[in-house]
């Protein structure tokens, strides 16, 4: 299976160029504000150390949120620009199943912090099959709804009073990559994953 991968719904800055066995791996923890800077050079790296172009890849593989407004609006675009010039489809994948495919066997409680005490939350079985669909929810209100299930998060998030645990979502973004190519789809049909407005169209009310 050959592919690239790009997230850049949160903070960090994750690019996988995957050519077979052969996987180059970027994670930069650090590049809120930067991602349309670095994202083409980053890109280019991987590729180049993996032995391969746009061309050579199966699919393309993006992280369509929730998250970050721009840093998602610029990873789905750059992976539909590279899918149109390359006549490749996409394979849309969530910050939330980043989180939750990078532990094996446990029921997992995937978090994305929306501030002032609210989460993007969904919960997963142990074989990663989503409880219910993403969601925003009061911290409160995502634990009693899914008591049980263990709180995973990329960042360190206080969750109801406790840490929640912390995920690789370098390893769990090549994990749902491999569980879930079977859901590629055209580049036009790619969507951001929104779950509540934007801060912007908060205050416009």
């Amino acid at each position: 299976m050959n592919y690239l991968a790009i997230d850049t719904s949160g903070e960090y800055l994750t690019v996988i160029a995957k050519k077979g066995e052969r996987a180059e791996r970027v994670f930069l923890p650090d590049c809120l504000a930067k991602h349309s800077v670095v994202l083409m050079d980053e890109i280019d790296g991987a590729l180049t150390r993996a032995g391969m172009t746009v061309n050579d890849c199966d699919f393309l593989v993006v992280v369509v949120g929730p998250g970050s407004f721009t840093g998602i609006r610029i990873g789905i675009a750059t992976v539909k620009g590279l899918c149109f010039a390359a006549g490749k489809k996409a394979l849309p994948v969530t910050s939330l199943d980043a989180i939750a495919y990078s532990v094996e066997d446990a029921p997992v409680l995937a978090l994305v912090d929306a501030g002032h005490g609210a989460v993007y939350a969904c919960a997963y079985e142990k074989d990663k099959t989503p409880v219910a669909p993403p969601a925003y929810y009061k911290a409160e209100d995502a634990a009693k709804a899914f008591e049980g299930f263990m709180p995973l998060s990329e960042k360190p998030l206080l969750f109801c009073g406790e840490e929640a645990g912390h995920a690789d979502v370098l390893l769990g973004l090549e994990c749902a990559v491999e569980k879930k190519a079977g859901g590629l789809v055209e580049p036009h049909e790619l969507q951001a994953l929104y779950l509540r407005k934007s801060s912007a169209e908060e205050m416009r009310k």
